[in-house]
């Protein structure tokens, strides 16, 4: 792993306001496993994605996100712009702090700080698959979007909207299972249209759609077994 100038993006609001706590205990102990470092702490959406893409066009090797799936997908979109990857030599750590960190039960990132800490201070990369998606945004506009874990639409989309508008005080998975179970009573099936790149094409009614890159989504949701 690159040894140049490392940065910490932090979202000190995942899990459920845990992370903020956290903060200073993980700060000093990465500093004293790291070496020197600058920290950006986000303070709402978008702000991690800008602050990655800031900072890579500065000059950082190593980008470190704090916090949980939703802020791990900001920063992996900050490494990116229209034109595609803005730094291929730039990596990425993960230490997770959020309410899902699905993407860690795909991906051999070990349990507790330490252990995190001492993978990314050992230098051990892998390179991993990346999905893209273009889509119409709220104001019809075409955009773009990159996704490490799983990206779906229908069900999902409302289950992490009612999450979102929770405390999450009672853990990832449980607060899961109850936006899971409280959607499929508020939802119903959506009439689409599918094509696969050079394949066929049906129009069929779904409740949810799941592009799967890792195995696991909701809070320990096993989906995609065979997702590598």
């Amino acid at each position: 792993m690159n040894s140049g100038k490392t940065v910490f993006v932090v979202n000190p609001h995942a899990g459920n306001g845990s992370t903020c706590k956290e903060w200073p205990r993980i700060r000093n102990m990465a500093r004293d496993l790291l070496g020197p470092f600058e920290t950006y702490l986000t303070g709402g959406p978008g702000d991690a994605t800008r602050m990655t893409r800031d900072n890579l066009l500065a000059g950082a090797d190593r980008i470190i996100c704090v916090g949980g799936d939703g802020t791990l997908n900001e920063v992996v979109n900050g490494f990116f712009d229209e034109n595609g990857p803005l730094r291929r030599d730039a990596v990425l750590g993960f230490l997770p702090n959020g309410t899902g960190c699905d993407f860690c039960r795909t991906m051999p990132i070990p349990a507790g700080l330490e252990a995190s800490l001492l993978t990314v201070r050992e230098g051990y990369v892998r390179t991993i698959d990346l999905g893209r998606i273009r889509y119409r945004d709220h104001q019809g506009l075409f955009s773009t979007r990159y996704f490490h874990n799983i990206a779906s639409f229908g069900l999902g989309g409302e289950v992490v909207d009612r999450v979102n508008r929770t405390s999450k005080a009672c853990g990832p998975f449980l607060t899961f299972i109850w936006g899971t179970v409280a959607s499929l009573f508020a939802y119903g099936k959506k009439r689409v249209r599918l094509k696969v790149d050079d394949g066929d094409e049906w129009t069929v009614d779904v409740l949810n759609i799941a592009i799967a890159n890792g195995r696991y989504h909701g809070g320990g949701m096993l989906v995609a077994p065979d997702a590598v």
